[in-house]
């Protein structure tokens, strides 16, 4: 009975949501990467096995992670953010290094990106760590305290992946704040924020060079594939040239499959399909919404609301890159850009969200 009862529980609107997302992920996957498929690998469907791959094992263990109650992630909690540590440095010392970026640790045939189990485990660490808490988060003292184990797994990803480090900063300052009841301090956290990453930003001369890039893409050799994503997305119209029909994808806008995604979107379906993807993002992160604030415990609500806060950061740079609102920081769009580590850790994730409604108030 107790089982049935749970199982009554699961957010299945979340579900259905998610299998629309990764179904559409694979299509668009397929028809955006063939033509690179086909010229690099002589595989049309090179990427797209491969992310079906990484997919299927994701939804297992999305399942597997649901059926597990959450608290019994506790003890691992401490674990996860040394293992993501010791990822970290083992990238920056015998890391693979692709298109200019050292991101990648090889195990025989097989390649991941740590950086993507780092927030994964920077979301369980720091959801322990606030739930722990016997005091309130209420000071810069109780703050701080939060923030310091964060800052090295963010400077150790931020030497070779500078948009993932932003989005774990991002989704720590999010639970931090919604565990706080007082707001001011988040403002001289900002502007502290501020100084960091324009220090940051100036001990590499590349980082300002994006800025520059992006004010003016057409001055700069650089600025090709932002130029190339604009004309994707101007060229698509309201409803778009149709699916598979994209001109862009043809040699014009390199790995096109990648972080540039939603602008092949836009140039196939047009305005009307890609407002279709981004609604079911937008439903999705409802979900979580209606998942943390109906959860059972405050470990729950903030593990919830850590997956929330990565959600929406990602999706939000993404889409800010694609259309040149924002300096171009190599970001995915989930479960829809090419990247197996991407979406395999995300559905770990979605396993953690569903485990905790499957318990609720």
């Amino acid at each position: 009975m107790k089982r049935l009862e749970k199982r009554a529980n699961l957010d299945y609107v979340l579900l259905i949501v998610l299998v629309m997302l990764i179904g559409a992920g694979l299509v668009l996957l397929y028809s955006t990467s063939a033509y690179n498929g086909q010229n690099k690998f002589q595989d049309a469907y090179y990427y797209v096995k491969k992310q079906g791959a990484a997919t299927v094992l994701g939804v297992i263990g999305m399942l597997i992670i649901a059926k597990i109650d959450y608290h019994k992630w506790i003890p691992f909690a401490n674990l996860g953010y040394l293992v993501s540590i010791i990822l970290s440095v083992l990238v920056m010392l015998v890391g693979e290094e692709y298109n200019g970026s050292k991101r990648w640790l090889s195990l025989g045939p097989l390649s991941f990106q740590p950086s993507e189990f780092s927030k994964v485990a920077i979301i369980l660490f720091l959801a322990c760590l606030i739930s722990g808490q016997k005091k309130c988060v209420d000071n810069w003292h109780s703050m701080l305290r939060l923030m310091l184990p964060v800052l090295p797994v963010t400077a150790l990803v931020g030497a070779s992946n500078l948009s993932t480090a932003i989005i774990i900063l991002g989704i720590a300052v999010v639970l931090i704040f919604v565990a706080s009841p007082k707001y001011i301090q988040f403002i001289w956290m900002g502007i502290l924020g501020i100084g960091f990453m324009a220090i940051f930003l100036a001990l590499e001369s590349y980082r300002l060079e994006r800025l520059a890039i992006w004010r003016n893409p057409e001055q700069y050799e650089k600025g090709y594939q932002t130029l190339q994503g604009l004309y994707a997305i101007g060229s698509g119209g309201l409803f778009g040239r149709g699916i598979g029909q994209s001109v862009q994808k043809l040699g014009f806008l390199p790995e096109a499959q990648n972080d540039m995604i939603f602008s092949i979107i836009c140039e196939e379906l047009g305005l009307f399909g890609a407002g279709m993807i981004i609604i079911l993002f937008l439903i999705l992160i409802w979900r979580f919404f209606i998942i943390a604030i109906n959860a059972k415990d405050l470990l729950g609500a903030l593990i919830v609301t850590g997956a929330m806060a990565h959600m929406m950061i990602q999706v939000i740079l993404n889409i800010a890159v694609v259309t040149n609102s924002i300096p171009n920081t190599g970001i995915t769009l989930p479960f829809i850009s090419y990247g197996g580590t991407s979406v395999l850790f995300l559905l770990l994730e979605m396993g953690l969200v569903l485990s905790v409604s499957n318990l609720v108030r």
